[in-house]
């Protein structure tokens, strides 16, 4: 039933976005702004209170609880674990807005600021790092860490819906499970589908950058459709195979793209610009996380942070789904360190690279990067690589990494959505993936076409608002399940202390021979684990 009805939606709302773009998208523009205003603090209260609550159940009595037993073990190593997520996370959109993000800030910054001011450029820098830091890997670990521990720790399906059995009971199996799993399903196949969208538009750009070809609709088919082959070959040749070797090849690549840059680029700048920003990114953590603009008609922090916040929640079905899958073994607290700590420092050093070595280029007229804003935020890497030694090498790598972080963000995608619309626990069938990845990549090529890119996003940040109420409840669920799982193996030490006292004191009276005397008793055996 989820796998049908979800087909079809998908395919109404698409076909509703290419065939009238314009008046769909006035549309949904005009409920985005509803959804914001109104509900604007709902996103960043939900998003702050899990942050808070992760680090709690990590650093508290709860983090020592491992996902799938007290005897599993990890199925990966760390280092492809972390590949795996930062890949499936974020890897397409770092490289979109590493350098993008921080000149767009500098130049429109928020807290009133005026533009294109040493102050702009702090700021630019700071919030960078808050909206691709902790708080968008809480979300997908809030949502990863519930899915993987009724997966494995309950047996459950690996849906969406079994994440809220505490709350709602056996209801999660009924109409309202399926409508939990349709939604999140229909949001995570639009979701992927814009994004890879987005990312075949920079692929373009960066092929007329380095190969000098048209980055018109036949280059962006083309790319659709060799991404498609990639995409569905590393897929059907499973996780533990495709996707983590196409991961670990693409960490070593981003590395090794960002070890360059930090080389031959203003080096002491961006080191200045990673210590003074993180200090300030700590320093007002809190005052980002819960700050709106309601005495003022500025509407900055709705436009940016807001719509963030919402984008990630929007996405977090689908990366919670893939980072549950490849989480068993790992204790709360490494989930949660590995999870939420270690990509979001990683994601700090890339920002301050590529955004630091941005904004000294533009603040000291080495290239013209406004004109390169003008032209759209997928040319400003290339035109930032510009200002650069070897800039023909730094984009031909830049665009295999691309193009790489394309293909494993769509066959994640492909696996968690046959996933996600399968009643079964396991691996999806074949043929659901099949139909996924088909489905995906006709999404994205029919949306570049018709240009409803802009209007299927907008709906997905409007579809986020029932899932940041959904983050509430499984806040919820989460602690209860920890709390229970805790407090079983606490009583269940205290029985076999107990137990262990008894046989001592036993074992004591049988060399004793009960009245005080050596005795000639043989020993008892002692208790066994229950």
């Amino acid at each position: 039933m989820v796998f049908r009805i979800s087909i079809a939606m998908v395919a109404a709302l698409v076909l509703l976005a290419g065939m009238a773009p314009g008046p769909f998208n006035d549309a949904m523009q005009a409920v985005l702004a509803m959804v914001v205003r109104g509900a604007g603090w709902m996103y960043l209260l939900v998003v702050f209170l899990a942050l808070l609550f992760l680090l709690y159940v990590a650093f508290g009595r709860l983090g020592r609880l491992r996902i799938g037993g007290e005897d599993a073990e990890p199925e990966f190593s760390r280092t492809s674990w972390l590949a795996m997520l930062f890949a499936a996370g974020m890897g397409i959109g770092l490289v979109f807005w590493g350098a993008a993000e921080p000149v767009s800030h500098f130049l429109n910054p928020p807290e009133g600021l005026q533009p294109q001011s040493p102050a702009a450029a702090r700021a630019a820098m700071r919030y960078a790092f808050f909206h691709w830091g902790l708080h968008p890997w809480a979300i997908y670990a809030l949502i990863g860490l519930a899915m993987a521990w009724f997966q494995y720790n309950r047996g459950g399906r690996g849906l969406v819906s079994d994440m809220l059995e505490p709350v709602i009971g056996a209801r999660h199996h009924g109409a309202l499970g399926h409508a939990v799993n349709i939604a999140a399903v229909v949001a995570t196949a639009i979701g992927v589908a814009t994004t890879l969208g987005f990312g075949t538009i920079q692929i373009a750009a960066g092929l007329h950058r380095v190969f000098g070809i048209s980055p018109g609709k036949t280059t962006q088919l083309v790319t659709i459709a060799v991404a498609f082959v990639l995409y569905m070959a590393s897929s059907t040749s499973g996780v533990e195979r495709g996707i983590k070797w196409l991961s670990n090849f693409n960490l070593a690549l981003a590395g090794l793209l960002m070890l360059a840059v930090l080389l031959i680029g203003p080096t002491g700048f961006i080191f200045d610009t990673f210590t003074t920003t993180l200090g300030a990114y700590i320093n007002q953590l809190v005052v980002m996380s819960l700050r709106l603009s309601p005495f003022s008609d500025n509407t900055w922090v709705r436009d940016w942070t807001v719509f963030y916040w919402a984008w990630w929640i929007a996405w977090a079905p689908f990366v919670g789904a893939f980072i549950a899958r490849v989480s068993r073994g790992r204790t709360v607290r490494e989930f949660v360190v590995g999870v939420v700590l270690a990509p979001s420092l990683l994601g700090f050093v890339w920002f301050s690279v590529f955004g630091g070595a941005a904004l000294q280029a533009l603040i000291f007229g080495e290239v013209d990067l406004l004109q390169a804003l003008a032209g759209g935020y997928e040319t400003v890497l290339f035109a930032l690589f510009d200002s650069l030694p070897g800039s023909s090498l730094l984009a031909l790598v830049a665009l295999a990494l691309l193009i790489i972080f394309f293909v494993t963000s769509a066959d994640s995608a492909v696996l968690v959505l046959a996933s996600m619309s399968t009643d079964e626990a396991g691996d999806p069938p074949l043929y659901k993936r099949a139909v996924w990845g088909v489905a995906v990549a006709l999404i994205a090529a029919a949306l570049l076409l018709a240009g409803g890119l802009d209007a299927l996003q907008n709906l997905i940040t409007i579809a986020a608002l029932p899932f940041a109420v959904m983050m509430a409840l499984v806040m919820v669920s989460v602690y209860r399940e920890l709390d229970g799982e805790d407090t079983r193996l606490r009583r269940r030490a205290q029985r076999m202390r107990r137990m262990m006292e008894l046989w001592i004191a036993r074992e004591r009276e049988a060399q004793r021979g009960g009245d005080g005397r050596p005795g000639t008793s043989e020993p008892v055996n002692p208790p066994r684990l229950p």
